[in-house]
């Protein structure tokens, strides 16, 4: 009874310094224990439409926070209408996306290895069959994407995979998931003038050898910087949203101490 005797005399300075269980101050709106993702891109797309709950693997909601998908989406610059090459798109976390965003008038060329089956399983098509209809699947590796016709791409995705062209799967010959330069080469030719790649990666140190890419699954950031640069592209932006300090860049990926914590760079280049 003392405390609401005292709440009544000075309400308004209390709920200038009360914490919400004391005060819930309605007039002021509820601290976030973190700041919301970007949910209007610069060209005016709401993003926050393609995040609604529906009929994805319930997964894909856990990772997003983690992942910040919202935040990469509005980095790449993906719009309605778009052409989008998504290099490398595993289970199809981000096609999901990709696709939402393109709308009907889009289209998503969701590419893979063949030897990606493997651990894929069927993953892929309950991911797309009769529900993502502006997708198409690609199974090429990553210097073949004759599937693409020449300038047709609004946008290049590669996420969290250059560093698999120094990394040969078990029982395959090496080299068999593409060639680096040819690589770079078919994503120059299917971008269209004014076109963006969007790189992300996990950092491994400076210096290190493209070899890291199949030994920690990291590939330092200059190696591919150079290699799109010597194919016509040029570096016009870069996040650091996914990057983390404290992760040194030499343990492998996989490792639960950095798990989905590993320092990753993001990058955009023109053509």
């Amino acid at each position: 009874m003392k405390q609401i005797a005292l709440l009544s005399l000075a309400g308004a300075l209390l709920a200038a310094c009360a914490t919400p269980a004391e005060s819930p101050a309605p007039e002021a709106p509820a601290a976030m224990p973190e700041a919301p993702a970007p949910k209007v891109a610069p060209g005016g797309f709401d993003y926050e439409s393609v995040f609604r709950q529906d009929d994805r693997p319930e997964q894909d909601y856990e990772l997003y926070p983690v992942r910040k998908s919202a935040e990469v989406l509005s980095f790449a610059g993906v719009m309605p209408g778009m052409t989008i090459v998504e290099m490398e798109a595993g289970d199809g976390f981000y096609t999901e996306l990709l696709s939402r965003v393109a709308g009907p008038d889009g289209k998503v060329y969701m590419q893979n290895p063949p030897s990606f089956k493997n651990f894929l399983g069927d993953s892929v098509s309950k991911r797309v069959d009769g529900r993502l209809l502006n997708v198409q699947i690609v199974e090429s590796a990553f210097d073949n994407l004759s599937n693409v016709p020449d300038a047709d791409a609004d946008i290049v995705t590669w996420f969290l995979g250059p560093h698999e062209l120094w990394y040969t799967p078990q029982g395959e010959p090496e080299g068999v998931l593409g060639d680096p330069d040819m690589t770079f080469d078919e994503i120059a030719r299917v971008l269209k003038p004014g076109g963006h790649l969007v790189v992300l990666d996990h950092m491994a140190p400076a210096g290190s050898p493209p070899t890291t890419g199949g030994d920690t699954h990291r590939i330092d950031k200059a190696i591919i910087v150079a290699l799109a640069e010597d194919h016509g592209l040029t570096l016009v932006d870069e996040s650091g949203i996914l990057a983390n300090p404290d992760d040194d860049g030499t343990v492998q990926v996989f490792d639960p101490s950095v798990r989905r914590k590993t320092d990753r760079f993001l990058l955009k280049f023109a053509k």
